[in-house]
């Protein structure tokens, strides 16, 4: 049985997906949901080093898109194969992530691919239109996806 706030998502929404959400404990606040992306490059396969570079990546996300904690729903975190010394979702834990549904996951193995590559995506809800959501590369990921129009690098300094 839904819960009566999604039975009644459930009534008005049959149609398609849901876009915007409805906050009832905040009168007259609504806010969309939004997929954010990210992603960095590690040095070496380091657990201190993993956990600063997804720190890293994290709040540089929030403070791009001025979110906070409370704002993320979930966020997937997939890591290349040849990084195994520390779960990513444990840097975002160690922020505040503690109610936040988190997920590891390992990438493709695709020939040629970027070695050492954590990425993210996180759903959450915020009153930014969907062409003013930033995503976040750093380091050598910077390179991944010149495609986007809104995206914050930040390359290695050897770069």
């Amino acid at each position: 049985m839904l819960r009566p706030s999604h039975e009644a998502w459930a009534r008005t929404n049959r149609g398609g997906p849901a876009t915007r959400v409805d906050r009832d404990d905040e009168e007259g606040y609504d806010v969309a949901v939004r997929a954010v992306r990210g992603a960095t490059q590690l040095d070496d396969d380091v657990r201190e080093h993993m956990l600063e570079r997804v720190a890293e990546m994290v709040t540089d996300v929030m403070e791009a898109n001025g979110l906070e904690v409370d704002d993320f729903i979930s966020v997937i975190f997939t890591a290349t194969s040849d990084l195994v010394s520390e779960f990513p979702a444990y840097a975002a834990r160690r922020l505040g992530f503690g109610d936040v549904p988190l997920i590891c996951a390992r990438e493709l193995e695709i020939e040629g691919s970027m070695p050492r590559v954590v990425r993210m995506l996180a759903h959450v809800d915020t009153d930014l239109p969907k062409a003013d959501i930033t995503h976040v590369y750093l380091h050598g990921a910077a390179q991944l996806r010149r495609d986007l129009t809104r995206v914050r690098e930040v390359p290695d300094a050897d770069l």
